[in-house]
């Protein structure tokens, strides 16, 4: 009877190595012809009385207002209190409410003529992410957002600021977008 010959031992490895990647990809064809979860949406029961239920769904995100350019810029609505950061592809990357200062700018195109990651506002607020953009009457106007994160207080009768505050995130996500040089266009 004659004797099998030995295998060198990189052979059994080899054989090995393809023996389970054969396994692998048999068993991720398997799963991929599987079922797979699908997303359902939960409908409240009788029984679930006990959990609040949401007062009113969240409008739609505002549409960026005709008028107010092209390519990549901050959009500031005056009468809706609103900004949109808008991409070179004319998309919007973000919008959200803000609360302006007694002193606005008057509608145009600006540019972002400074940046200061952080001071204290003219109201006594510590501030950050300021974006100076304009001035009108001697005040200097920029977005900014408090530390703290809270809305700024009622202006004081008579008091002139040109602060646009807004929330942290928003603040956060502004000053990553909006480098010196950006484009400000400031709709009505």
């Amino acid at each position: 009877m004659p004797v099998p010959a030995r295998l060198p031992s990189w052979a059994w490895v080899t054989g090995l190595t393809v023996g389970a990647i054969a396994a692998v990809t048999v068993l991720g064809v398997q799963a991929d012809r599987g079922s797979h979860p699908t997303a359902t949406s939960a409908k409240p029961s009788s029984t679930a009385s006990a959990q609040p239920t949401p007062t009113a769904s969240a409008p739609a995100p505002a549409r960026v207002p005709d008028g107010s350019g092209t390519g990549r810029r901050v959009v500031y609505s005056l009468g809706e209190k609103r900004v949109w950061l808008v991409d070179a592809s004319e998309a919007t990357r973000r919008t959200f409410t803000v609360w302006p200062g007694s002193v606005s700018p008057d509608p145009g195109s600006y540019t972002v003529s400074s940046r200061n990651a952080a001071t204290t506002g003219s109201d006594g607020v510590q501030i950050e992410h300021i974006m100076y953009f304009a001035a009108k009457s001697g005040i200097s106007v920029a977005f900014s957002n408090a530390v703290d994160g809270a809305s700024p207080p009622p202006a004081a009768s008579g008091t002139k600021t040109g602060g646009v505050r807004m929330r942290k995130a928003d603040g956060t996500a502004l000053w990553a977008f909006g480098t010196v040089g950006t484009t400000v266009t400031v709709v009505r």
